[in-house]
């Protein structure tokens, strides 16, 4: 295992198509629910208990070697909003291509022909985290940390936030990302032995609402 490949894995400067995306930060900004770093905060704790919780649980589970194509099913299942299942899914294919030139694996070919047009993020994320020699806790922590990062780098954008105050955002919400990677990771875990069943299934009404909302804008700065 190579804590070098954690850090590139994660760096937001991989070139994944993240940066592209908000998060859902975007709708909560034109909503009202996120004025400032308060908001800000609330936004992202509710993201990763939520979106992240489930990113990090499937991630997990396909560095373990769970089968990536009944992994796909649950990641489906666990999104309600067709518009993000279609970010998703251009976001597992812009990961896979990045990830195929960086770290070579016959299990990434397979599922890049399995899913021409791009499998579920988080489980893509999983299968590159056990290309590069990486853990299941490795990939949860990218997944869940993706999950917030995302928000309050566009935040800064959107609102002209400082920067400053974004990044202690994520730093208070640290230990709350360690709490969720054990979840995750032990639920990753369980599916080895029980199914994807045993998978957090956390759901975030808003951000779905919000996600189908925004896809049908004519004019904004992030794709989702």
């Amino acid at each position: 295992m190579s804590r070098g490949a954690l850090l590139v894995l994660a760096d937001g400067r991989f070139p994944a198509g993240g940066h592209a995306h908000s998060g859902g930060a975007e709708a909560a900004v034109k909503a009202g629910r996120v004025t400032g770093a308060a908001d800000l905060g609330e936004f992202c704790r509710g993201r990763l208990y939520t979106a992240g919780l489930v990113s990090a649980g499937l991630a997990s589970a396909a560095a373990l070697g769970v089968d990536p194509v009944e992994l796909d099913a649950a990641a489906d299942a666990r999104t309600p909003s067709p518009a993000l299942r279609v970010v998703a899914r251009k976001l597992g294919r812009q990961l896979m291509r990045a990830a195929r030139a960086t770290w070579p694996s016959p299990e990434l070919d397979a599922l890049a022909r399995e899913f021409p047009k791009g499998a579920h993020q988080p489980v893509v994320l999983g299968l590159v985290a056990r290309a590069a020699g990486l853990g299941p806790e490795d990939a949860a922590y990218c997944a869940a940390y993706e999950s917030v990062s995302g928000p309050a780098s566009a935040t800064v954008r959107l609102l002209s936030l400082d920067p400053f105050d974004a990044t202690a955002v994520l730093a208070r919400l640290a230990p709350e990302l360690d709490l969720v990677v054990d979840r995750a990771v032990e639920a990753g875990r369980r599916v080895l032995d029980e199914g994807v069943g045993a998978l957090p299934c956390a759901s975030a009404p808003l951000l779905e609402i919000g996600a189908e909302a925004h896809a049908a804008w004519a004019v904004r700065l992030f794709a989702s």
